[in-house]
């Protein structure tokens, strides 16, 4: 993470998943930052579903020199339900909870934790999102809620980003794919699909954001720094 300046700090939300903790690991052995800060609900930091919990831990951070913050948080089934193939199987409470921790939540952290970042320096934001997510590229159908909830995260992060262009000009702030990678939430559905491991998927999504500059804030990329139609 060569693009921001030496002593700066990240913070990673949803730490404690496959991929959260693969980027603190990665993070810790990053040359010129001073710390990593891990945030997890199982650690009792953070519930994302809770706005003064996120509130909480936004002004806790709040006099940290943070420069790159990760939410790599999000679920595929609800309460072992896998996601729907069909439209027939929606069912209000799980689609409501898909967007409840898949979209709201990541709303609260750009809510809390955006305003408290540097407005002069480089700065850079990212949300997990998915590639199903994108409307122009569902081809095969299916997932509805689960697509519809990282669509609206898409757009919740595109939103954000214009309006943190006039306040914040160094900030990037984009939603990136992060491949299929190796992990619990993942490992029921990825027959078939090459697969990355969490530390891969890690190295890849830390490099494609060093490169990203201000002029691609509130873009939806794929790990690799491909550009995803919406």
């Amino acid at each position: 993470m060569n693009s921001l300046p030496p002593g700066f700090g990240s913070v990673v939300i949803g730490a404690s998943g496959g991929i959260g903790a693969a980027l603190c690991d990665r993070l810790s052995r990053e040359p010129h930052m001073s710390e990593v800060f891990p945030l997890s609900r199982s650690e009792k930091q953070i519930d994302i579903l809770d706005e003064a919990s996120v509130e909480a831990a936004a002004q806790h951070l709040a006099d940290k020199p943070i420069r790159l913050l990760v939410c790599a948080t999000g679920i595929l089934g609800v309460d072992g339900h896998p996601p729907e193939k069909t439209v027939r199987q929606i069912d209000p409470d799980r689609m409501l909870r898909q967007f409840a921790i898949n979209t709201v939540g990541p709303a609260l952290i750009a809510k809390h934790f955006l305003p408290r970042l540097d407005r002069k320096e480089r700065v850079i934001v990212a949300f997990l999102s998915a590639r199903v997510g994108s409307i122009e590229d569902n081809r095969l159908g299916g997932w509805i809620s689960y697509r519809a909830s990282k669509a609206a995260l898409n757009q919740v992060v595109h939103t954000a980003a214009i309006e943190y262009a006039r306040t914040h000009p160094a900030m990037v702030l984009t939603a990136i794919h992060p491949g299929t990678v190796r992990t619990e939430l993942s490992a029921p559905f990825a027959a078939g699909h090459p697969t990355v491991s969490p530390q891969q998927a890690a190295t890849y999504i830390l490099t494609a954001l060093n490169m990203l500059t201000p002029d691609q804030s509130g873009s939806f990329i794929a790990y690799d720094g491909t550009t995803i139609p919406w």
